[in-house]
């Protein structure tokens, strides 16, 4: 497993594979004990064209990228269409060989036009999971998750999730502690909390993006948003839309395909992150400023969609020191 391939194509992006050769291909003489041998490989002798119109020439090719003990897929070219027939027998050769199968962030769709991630859990960046999955319909697919070893097949989330996976490739290697003191190098932490939907772009919605037709429903939610502080129920909100609440549940699960419910805690949470982001507010009071009950309520909730929590988060994305 020591012996690491990484694969470069045409169009590809450098810092995928500059992840890859941070942890496995620079030398570690501090830890007094066998490191990794990288190769990075291509489909063809012809130098590899990438972003930027810089070209990479390497000598590996794809004999050498089947032939290690961890074999790594960072992207494919496009994802709507399968790799070349190739670098698909060559993932497969890996794998029937025993190796360990990677994929960075779009690579998991390399991995599924292989095979092998039929009736495995498997995760990529999340504005691709949706593709994955139908193009894919035998791959169980988690859009949440920043990392999955499903077997020997490991796969992560957009492209700054594969530093994490490669770290956890050292870990399961080396121990936490060497693990650990790699992260450190890199001025990164040794293990990220929560997952993808932390990252997900989900800005509120502008009531003119609810279908045309539905202008009480566009209304009222209208209303919601300028009103997330107060209690809102079904009742409240199909008094705004002059409905009975049975219909308006009905119509505002057509139009928005959820329910009020779930919608307003969604949004309550949502509007939670610019004050964790950017203030020193206590927890307690964001909890009540966007509409939740109690700091137990906002924290359930807040987990439930996030996958971390409002602590956790406020320490990963504050944007500076509040004076």
């Amino acid at each position: 497993m020591l012996d690491v391939s990484v694969l470069a194509y045409p169009g590809m992006s450098a810092f995928e594979t500059g992840i890859v050769t941070e942890v496995f291909g620079l030398p570690r003489p501090e830890f007094d004990r066998p490191w990794y041998r990288l190769v990075v490989c291509a489909p063809s002798d012809a130098p590899v064209p990438m972003i930027g119109g810089a070209t990479l020439s390497t000598p590996f090719g794809l004999a050498d990228f089947a032939a290690a003990g961890t074999v790594i897929v960072p992207g494919v070219a496009d994802v709507h269409r399968d790799p070349p027939a190739a670098v698909l027998d060559a993932l497969r050769a890996a794998h029937a060989r025993g190796a360990r199968i990677l994929s960075i962030c779009s690579g998991a769709f390399a991995l599924a036009a292989a095979g092998l991630l039929d009736g495995r859990r498997a995760t990529t960046h999340w504005r691709y999971a949706d593709l994955l999955q139908r193009r894919f319909p035998s791959v169980r697919v988690d859009p949440d998750v920043l990392y999955l070893a499903d077997g020997d097949v490991w796969t992560s989330a957009g492209s700054a999730a594969g530093l994490d996976l490669c770290l956890h490739v050292v870990r399961a290697d080396h121990g936490a502690a060497v693990a650990n003191a790699v992260a450190r190098r890199l001025v990164v932490q040794p293990h990220r909390d929560g997952g993808q939907a932390q990252y997900i772009e989900t800005p509120m919605p502008a009531t003119g993006s609810l279908p045309s037709g539905d202008d009480r429903i566009s209304r009222s939610v209208g209303w919601a948003l300028e009103h997330l502080a107060e209690p809102l129920s079904v009742d409240v909100l199909a008094r705004q839309a002059h409905m009975s609440p049975r219909t308006y549940l009905r119509h505002f699960t057509r139009v928005t395909g959820t329910s009020p419910i779930r919608w307003l805690i969604r949004q309550r949470v949502q509007a939670s992150l610019a004050l964790l982001e950017s203030t020193d507010t206590p927890i307690e009071r964001i909890a009540a400023a966007v509409g939740f009950d109690t700091p137990v309520t906002y924290r359930h909730h807040f987990a439930g969609t996030m996958r971390t929590s409002p602590s956790a988060y406020r320490q990963a994305f504050r944007t500076g020191s509040v004076r």
